[in-house]
């Protein structure tokens, strides 16, 4: 017998994105998706539904035939919904909160869809005492700060090792302090507004959160004036693992900072927690960036550097933030299935 194995088109993919990285997040799924042969019906977030249809209108002017492109804009409850029940639909794809992707998940089971989910993050960024100082704090700005916090990349826990962390908080206190507010447009605006109120509602409330328990603001810690929907930039120091900051995911430019010991111990704290997107680890030591890099309960793992997105990775978490990848072949081969022929040909 001849025996022959091929990679064929899933079918139908069902694309959800969210309202940040609006374009990005919709071009990264529906090229790996239409390069498999697969045609796609997206739903982009209510929010920030026009890049999408942008894109199709790009899409159209490009000669991509009709039918294969598709965006539905509405109510999510509703479009996604029928997308997860319908039986043509035979795999999701979905960025945006752990809570909604296990709404997504229940959804599509009856029908045993293909997943990809990109869900949430909770990223730790540790800091060794033998790191230098001045990349460390460059790397906790750009890992934090970036988009205003509004990443599922972003920094939300800084461990710093004691003996270099009130040295590191002085330092990173001076940078944060001088981030600059305003238009995103402008040239010389570091840090733009949140997305809506309800963002901003759940910055104030960790932030107060953290103050109650014990923690120290060491700049920031209130609305900016530079419009309602801005805040400052904050940075908490000694914030107790009890703290909601420590345990939520943080959307908003606020930066919490803790000490730890050991490598051990730091290794559990930043382990303890359903998400497990990306962590950072600031270290000079080679052997520790390895043992570093396996003992970390995370998909991804950045040493010495915020920067790991790219066409080539392999982009995904484990645990409750994400099944699957994006990116790379894997994220291709997501949407092919793997079909055996067996040919007697005698």
């Amino acid at each position: 017998a001849e025996m022959m194995v091929r990679r064929e088109p899933i079918g139908v993919v069902g694309v959800v994105t969210p309202w940040n990285f609006p374009a990005a997040m919709l071009t990264r799924k529906a090229a790996a998706a239409l390069a498999a042969g697969c045609t796609i019906v997206a739903h982009p977030s209510s929010e920030t539904p026009l890049s999408a249809l942008a894109l199709a209108e790009l899409g159209e002017r490009a000669g991509v035939p009709a039918g294969v492109f598709n965006v539905l804009t509405g109510k999510a409850s509703t479009i996604v919904g029928r997308m997860c029940e319908d039986p043509r639909v035979r795999a999701m794809s979905f960025t945006g909160s752990t809570e909604i992707g296990r709404l997504i998940a229940a959804q599509s089971a009856p029908t045993m869809k293909r997943l990809v989910m990109e869900l949430g993050g909770h990223a730790p960024l540790i800091v060794f005492a033998d790191a230098d100082l001045d990349k460390a704090v460059a790397i906790a700005v750009d890992a934090k700060f970036a988009t205003s916090g509004q990443d599922c990349l972003a920094a939300n826990r800084i461990y710093v090792q004691r003996p270099l962390y009130d040295r590191f908080c002085t330092a990173f206190a001076r940078r944060v302090q001088a981030l600059r507010a305003g238009n995103g447009l402008a040239d010389d605006s570091e840090i733009g507004p949140l997305m809506h109120e309800r963002a901003i509602k759940k910055v104030e409330e960790q932030v107060a959160d953290a103050l109650a328990k014990g923690a120290r603001c060491l700049t920031g810690g209130k609305r900016h004036p530079a419009g309602p929907l801005f805040y400052q930039p904050t940075l908490l120091a000694d914030i107790g693992d009890d703290a909601l900051i420590m345990r939520e995911e943080t959307f908003g430019p606020v930066a919490a900072v803790t000490p730890f010991d050991s490598e051990d111990e730091v290794v559990a704290r930043a382990n303890a927690t359903e998400y497990g997107l990306v962590a950072y680890v600031v270290t000079e030591n080679g052997g520790r960036q390895l043992r570093m890099g396996r003992a970390l309960d995370y998909g991804m793992v950045a040493i010495n550097r915020v920067k790991i997105t790219g066409a080539p990775v392999p982009f995904g978490g484990v645990k409750q933030s994400g099944i699957g990848r994006e990116g790379s072949r894997h994220g291709l081969e997501a949407f092919t299935d793997l079909k055996y022929l067996c040919l007697d040909v005698a």
